[in-house]
């Protein structure tokens, strides 16, 4: 049904809209990067935890690839702590501009992981995007601390984003994300009673608008993002999903020009690095997609 797939299609949008909208609870929320990923993930685990229990779906999983989840947990709780901090030392747009660098290094980790060649115009591909970021840095080089923590927070998140594609091919994504949750809350409480306990002392010390904004990253943002992402895959092609949520940085960047009137603390070579970055990402999505589409005519039946 064309109506259907319309529904499907905005639908999607939407999530998007709300993972580029993370970014901007990321810079109202007053709580440092490390509590607030701590009270992401855990109303974010017990939401995830009724949903399993109200659908019934087996979490039954081997020892062996338990500790595997655990491992990708604080991978993903690692990305967001540096995500969240590399909004809190520059800007939203710098950090969104930064996470999607996160298609660079993917191109190396796949080949890596599912034990493939490098494929070339991935590599060149690889050279633009670092060219854009240098013309970032060029001139937004008192945004440093925040330029480092935005690569590394993309670096985390292309390996999180490969190691859960060889997950899925023997568990379903609510399986997944749950024990990663429990790990990353696990992981995010013994890092700050060993290292940072003055992080408690903030978590109890909330103003009222962190409760509702946190209340909000959680459910929404990520609880309801994710099982949302989970329908939609159903209906629409993964590619499609993938090059979709590419657009993530521009909703993000486009609502924080608007919110924090970012545009006056940014000179026109971000402007220009960044739609370096997002046109190398976007095109590389595309020559994916025919690549695909080629593999799959070229298939005898």
């Amino acid at each position: 049904m064309p109506n259907d797939k319309l529904k499907n299609y905005l639908h999607l949008h939407v999530l998007v809209f709300i993972a580029g909208f993370t970014a901007i609870l990321g810079q109202l929320i007053s709580l440092q990067a490390i509590p607030l990923v701590w009270y992401r993930m855990i109303i974010a685990l017990v939401l995830m935890y009724f949903y399993i229990l109200i659908r019934r779906i087996n979490i039954k999983v081997s020892p062996q690839y338990l500790l595997k989840f655990f491992i990708a947990g604080v991978i993903i709780a690692l990305h967001w702590i540096t995500f969240f901090h590399s909004i809190k030392v520059s800007t939203v747009s710098i950090a969104l501009v930064m996470f999607s660098t996160g298609a660079f290094f993917a191109s190396f980790i796949e080949p890596i992981i599912y034990k493939r060649k490098i494929i070339w115009y991935e590599t060149i591909f690889g050279i633009m995007i670092i060219a854009g970021v240098a013309i970032i840095m060029k001139s937004e080089f008192h945004y440093l601390e925040g330029i480092i923590y935005g690569i590394v927070s993309a670096f985390l998140s292309s390996l999180f984003a490969v190691l859960n594609g060889k997950f899925l091919e023997r568990y379903t994504a609510t399986t997944i994300s749950f024990y990663e949750f429990i790990s990353g809350v696990i992981f995010i409480t013994i890092f700050m009673f060993l290292f940072n306990r003055e992080s408690f002392a903030t978590v109890n010390s909330l103003i009222p608008m962190d409760i509702l904004y946190l209340l909000i990253l959680g459910s929404v943002c990520t609880a309801y993002a994710f099982i949302g992402a989970v329908y939609v895959m159903r209906y629409i092609s993964p590619f499609t999903v993938v090059l979709t949520y590419n657009l993530e940085p521009i909703y993000g960047i486009i609502l924080a020009l608007i919110i924090f009137s970012e545009a006056d603390k940014l000179s026109p070579n971000f402007f220009v690095g960044a739609t370096l970055v997002f046109a190398v990402v976007m095109v590389n999505g595309i020559l994916k997609n025919l690549k695909k589409r080629k593999k799959k005519i070229s298939i005898p039946r």
